[in-house]
């Protein structure tokens, strides 16, 4: 058994997984304190890491109907992430590490977003290429195996994410608000108005641009035309958004000719973002696969199955690592 700890931001998350990956039990706390500020605040989450981490393993572990006894091994999140919130799980992983004399492995947070595709297709087939897409990393990946993937293509400036909630802000929905978008958009027209789709070099990304569009927009209507037009409003951002990632997707499946095609990370639970990408991989007749949401979001699953390929393949952890705040 292996029980993974999940706390790089505003989630507090445990999960444990058997020998063959099968996900046991899947936790999750969210820190519903950052909504009255409009955004994360590190130390506020390092804080809220610190009072719900037992009880969320815990949990995970009376779910999984086992002791912390039976686990053999613990994974953790060691990075990208907010510093303090990262050091509150990987603090109580090496702890329980040493107490039991079990393995530690640090997990990198953005390839386990990758890997959750294998909770529930474990057969998928390598190599192939994944759109990651959450609010601080919008990035494809050309995936060769569980432990081989490359940076292919990333934003040089903002998130798709990002730009999700910041433009629900700006439209003023509650933090976070980028599911807000996606449920005004479906009953709204995408092509109502006119928002600017990038093209920066090569497979890469910029969103503030389009952030910078909508604001202007708005700052020119009246708060009544605004309410009034709210659906197509949505509708039309998440559209450019939506554009953005998969043209530049699009040239990559072209360039690298995959045998799938995945997408991953928060933004992935957007769906139209979903049905687009699973309209594309019908264009250029791929399987393409889309992770259940809970295992979109922030979670200890992806962790769970993260650390497990890495114990398999003898990659563990030394109890002076460190965590890290940028992708590496």
């Amino acid at each position: 058994m292996l029980l993974a700890i999940e706390s790089s931001c505003d989630e507090t998350a445990a999960a444990v997984c058997d020998n063959q990956g099968k996900i046991l039990s899947n936790v999750l706390r969210t820190q519903a304190i950052h909504a009255q500020y409009g955004g994360v605040i590190p130390e506020l989450a390092s804080r809220a890491h610190q009072q719900t981490i037992i009880t969320v393993v815990k949990h995970a572990l009376e779910k999984a109907n086992i002791t912390k006894n039976e686990v053999k091994a613990i994974a953790v999140t060691q990075g990208p992430g907010l510093i303090g919130a990262l050091l509150v799980g990987l603090h109580f992983a090496k702890g329980f590490a040493l107490a039991k004399n079990i393995p530690l492995i640090g997990v990198n947070h953005i390839q386990a977003h990758v890997l959750a595709h294998l909770i529930d297709n474990p057969d998928i087939e390598f190599p192939f290429l994944c759109l990651l897409v959450s609010g601080g990393h919008t990035q494809i990946m050309w995936v060769k195996s569980p432990l081989d993937m490359e940076i292919i293509g990333r934003t040089i400036d903002d998130a798709a994410g990002e730009a999700f909630d910041k433009g629900a802000k700006m439209l003023g929905f509650p933090y976070p608000g980028g599911h807000i978008i996606d449920k005004y958009a479906q009953q709204g027209n995408p092509e109502r108005f006119d928002f600017p789709v990038s093209n920066v070099p090569d497979l890469n990304y910029s969103f503030s641009g389009l952030k910078t569009a909508l604001l202007y927009f708005l700052q020119k209507q009246t708060p009544e035309y605004i309410q009034t037009n709210l659906a197509d409003i949505c509708a039309s951002y998440q559209h450019a958004i939506s554009k953005a990632l998969l043209n530049k997707f699009s040239l990559a499946i072209q360039k690298y000719k995959p045998k799938a095609i995945t997408l991953a990370g928060g933004v992935a639970a957007n769906s139209y973002i979903r049905t687009q990408l699973i309209e594309l991989g019908n264009h250029f007749n791929i399987p393409a696969y889309i992770p259940a949401f809970e295992y979109c979001t922030d979670n200890a699953a992806m962790i769970a199955i993260a650390g497990l390929h890495l114990w398999k393949a003898g990659k563990v952890s030394q109890q002076d690592i460190v965590p890290y705040t940028m992708y590496q």
